[in-house]
């Protein structure tokens, strides 16, 4: 929509006031402006319109960044006749796609100075817009060239949801009857209590409602969630299917299983073939006596693969992974990582632009097998945060592959009770120190954060866990076993012991001799742990009972 040169001012200022637009763009752009930085601006904006709905994109020139009005002579006409405002939508369109060009120019006054603004119509439906056949797009204040993830949101509006297609040739009877029940009750179960009249609808009615059903016709999405295996053959030509593979420790494949649809119901025996066992885990307290759970959070598994399930490209007739190692899981689905990248998945508050499988992933939703408001996989970082793990790797390096490797290896005692001195540490400083521990590159202004904070140490890009976090993140067993626990946390452990019971030195040093330096031999040991005694003593929080060399010690009541 044009709008009159008489209401742009107070327009203009609407838009100062908005500081969280990702349509606006401001430049000083004083005397002149870069043609090719105003062409790929107008590529980005046109393109971010498109993405967020809004009617156009707005390129402010005299107007600073802290949004002050700063004046601007670009291309005025007493001072570049030949080269006025009037020539530039004729310059732009011969440079851009689609025959596309500035939907309006105007020039206006505002605090008595000069200011000039580019209306810029949204990308055409499906087809970004491209400067010179390259299409851009803002990343906070910068320009970059147009992921992925945000190209394939565009196509996508020409692209129908293949989940929402329906099948003619299949019928409700070729639903699962298990299947269905059980899509139902979770159905009733989130929706009852809101709205009473849903319990009175029959399981048709309710598929419908979950869009299963359109007009009587059974949908893609239901053929994947509650089909009958057989039915895959209405799929035309996709195979849904999830395959677990156990490998040995050499690498052999052991065993292996494929699930077929219902999905719904699959989900759960795939779980059950993870060989979850229990392991030593050791709650916020320092302690010598540690309770059991499992080697992964079930939470996590189902989050994982339900995030595969719904956003799996079922076109390219490929199937989802769970390999099981030694150590690990790892997750593989066909189709490109929506958010682009994982450190944008996990920042507060994100939404996805668009879901591949837009009904299946409503569905999902409706049954409650993913949140509505996509923080399933920052979930899946916070559990495994906080069950001293280290953080999922997600591998972006093949086309149209995503992988997640979540891990199961066992802490040491000095995880705890380092990660305890740093609990109000932000997830996003936890995943770089995280990438450090696996080697993985961070950016120089990262590791700069990192080191102001004592956090890491080494010459750039090689760095290291500073001794002062040694287990915060990740196990950092190395520096454990070789410089052991500080002496501060070794006497902890010795009270925490002896308050279970009155132990003997002998019993001491076998019971903490895993938190003591790996090169001690036994005499050097029992020693340490004689003059640790002795320290406790001294403070008057531990005493003797019995002849020197075989007393129990015991704690000071």
């Amino acid at each position: 929509m044009i709008r009159p040169l008489s209401e742009m001012p107070s327009f203009i200022r609407s838009l100062l006031a908005d500081v969280e637009t990702e349509v606006v763009e401001y430049k000083e752009a004083k005397r002149n402006y870069d043609f090719e930085k105003l062409g790929k601006y107008f590529s980005a904006l046109s393109n971010e319109a498109n993405l967020r709905n809004a009617e156009c994109g707005w390129l402010l020139f005299g107007i600073t960044n802290k949004r002050e009005i700063c004046g601007t002579s670009y291309r005025k006409e007493d001072r570049q006749p030949s080269i006025g405002l009037r020539s530039l939508k004729h310059e732009m369109a011969d440079c851009l796609n689609n025959g596309l060009t500035f939907e309006e120019i105007y020039e206006l006054d505002m605090e008595g100075k000069r200011v000039v603004a580019f209306q810029i119509p949204p990308c055409e439906f499906a087809s970004p817009t491209t400067w010179r056949g390259v299409p851009w797009s803002r990343e906070n204040e910068s320009l970059r060239e147009m992921p992925r993830f945000k190209l394939e949101a565009i196509w996508g509006q020409s692209r129908p949801d293949w989940s929402k297609q329906v099948s003619f040739e299949a019928n409700i009877g070729d639903l699962d009857p298990d299947a269905v029940r059980f899509a139902c009750d979770r159905y009733i179960e989130k929706y009852a209590a809101s709205q009473p009249a849903i319990k009175s609808l029959s399981e048709k009615e309710m598929l419908s409602k979950m869009s299963f059903l359109v007009h009587g016709h059974v949908t893609n999405a239901a053929l994947v969630l509650l089909g009958r295996p057989e039915s895959s053959v209405f799929l035309g030509g996709a195979a849904p299917r999830i395959t677990w593979t156990l490998y040995a420790s050499d690498g052999r494949v052991e065993t292996y299983e494929h699930f077929d649809p219902p999905f719904i119901l699959q989900v759960d025996k795939v779980l059950a073939k993870i060989r979850n066992e229990r392991y030593r885990y050791f709650d916020s307290q320092v302690t010598l006596f540690p309770t059991l759970g499992n080697k992964y959070d079930p939470e996590v598994i189902r989050e994982l693969l339900h995030n595969a399930v719904a956003h799996q490209d079922y076109r390219n007739s490929g199937k989802i992974n769970v390999l099981e190692y030694e150590d690990r899981l790892v997750f593989k689905n066909e189709g490109s990582f929506i958010p682009g990248t994982i450190e944008k998945a996990i920042e507060p508050g994100y939404k996805p632009p668009y879901y591949r499988n837009r009904l299946l992933a409503d569905a999902m939703v409706d049954t409650e097998m993913i949140d509505q408001n996509a923080i399933g996989i920052r979930n899946v970082y916070e559990i495994q945060r906080g069950r001293m793990l280290p953080l999922p790797t997600y591998d972006l390096s093949e086309p149209n592959r995503v992988a997640v490797t979540i891990y199961g290896r066992i802490l040491d005692e000095a995880y705890t009770r380092l990660l305890a001195s740093e609990a109000e540490m932000d997830l996003e400083t936890v995943f770089m120190l995280d990438l450090v521990q696996k080697g993985i590159p961070i950016a120089r202004e990262q590791a700069r954060a990192l080191r102001s904070r004592g956090l890491v140490e080494g010459r750039y890009p090689k760095l290291t866990l500073s001794s002062k976090v040694a287990g915060i993140i990740g196990t950092h067993e190395e520096y454990v076993r070789q410089k052991g626990l500080d002496t501060s946390i070794c006497k902890e452990l010795i009270v925490k012991l002896l308050r279970t019971r009155p132990c003997t030195r002998a019993e001491i040093v076998s019971a903490i001799s895993h938190a003591l330096p790996e090169d001690m031999d036994e005499g050097q040991r029992r020693k340490h742990v004689s003059y640790l005694l002795q320290e406790l003593r001294k403070e008057h929080r531990v005493q003797p009972d019995g002849a020197r060399g075989n007393a129990r010690w015991a704690p000071v009541d």
